[in-house]
C-alpha cells in the first residue's frame, strides 16, 4: 500500500501529460475537480490484452506466462497460455520491442519476461535467452543498463517541477498570509 499527497500525484500527472501519456478530462455536470485519463494504449499502438500484459510487468516486475495469463484476468481475457505466448511474441517484435524475455534462473522452472518500458537497474538481465526465436537479435538481450546521464536528467526535470509545485504553493500560503515578498522572489 502507498500514500502519495497531493503534490506528488500532481507532479505525477504533470509529468505523464508532458510525455503525451495522459490527457485532461474537461469536468462536467458541475464538477470542480480536474481529471485525467490514462492514453498509454493510444501511444504504444497496443490492444487492450498487450496493455493489461504491460501492467503486470510494470506492477510486478518479472513473469512468467502463466503467472502474467492469470494476473491479466480481470484486465483481457486469454483462452490459454498459447495466447498469451503470442501476445507476448508481438510485444517483443513491437517497434524497439516493449517486453524480453528473461532466461530461467537457478531454481526457476521456466524463464520470465520483462517490460523494456523504463530504465529500472533492478531489470538487469544476465544473459540472453539460450534459443532466440527468431534470427533478428532479441529485444532487451543483454544487460538492460539505465543510461546515467539519462537518468541525471530525467532527475533533475523531477526536482525542477517538484521546485515549482512548492514555489506556487509557497507563493498561495504567502498571499493567503498577506505576505509581501518585495518583488516576486
Amino acid at each position: 500500500m502507498v500514500a502519495y499527497d497531493e503534490a506528488t500525484a500532481e507532479l505525477a500527472v504533470r509529468t505523464l501529460k508532458q510525455k503525451g501519456l495522459t490527457r485532461f478530462v474537461h469536468p462536467t455536470h458541475g464538477r470542480s475537480v480536474l481529471r485525467y485519463e490514462h492514453v498509454l494504449r493510444d501511444a504504444l499502438g497496443v490492444d487492450q490484452p498487450q496493455l493489461a500484459i504491460l501492467a503486470v510487468l510494470l506492477l510486478r516486475g518479472p513473469q512468467t506466462v502463466g503467472e502474467i495469463r492469470t494476473r491479466t484476468e480481470r484486465m483481457a481475457e486469454f483462452d490459454d497460455l498459447q495466447q498469451v505466448a503470442h501476445e507476448l511474441d508481438l510485444l517483443e517484435e513491437h517497434a524497439g520491442g516493449l517486453v524480453a524475455p528473461v532466461p530461467r534462473g537457478p531454481g526457476q522452472k521456466e524463464g520470465r519476461f520483462v517490460h523494456l518500458l523504463g530504465s529500472d537497474p533492478w531489470l538487469s538481465v544476465a544473459e540472453p535467452p539460450s534459443a532466440p526465436r527468431a534470427s533478428a537479435p532479441v529485444p532487451g538481450a543483454g544487460a538492460i543498463q539505465p543510461d546515467p546521464e539519462l537518468t541525471a536528467l530525467r532527475r533533475i526535470e523531477e526536482l525542477s517541477s517538484e521546485v515549482a509545485v512548492l514555489r506556487r504553493d509557497l507563493d498561495a500560503v504567502r498571499a493567503e498570509l498577506g505576505i509581501d515578498t518585495g518583488g516576486g522572489q
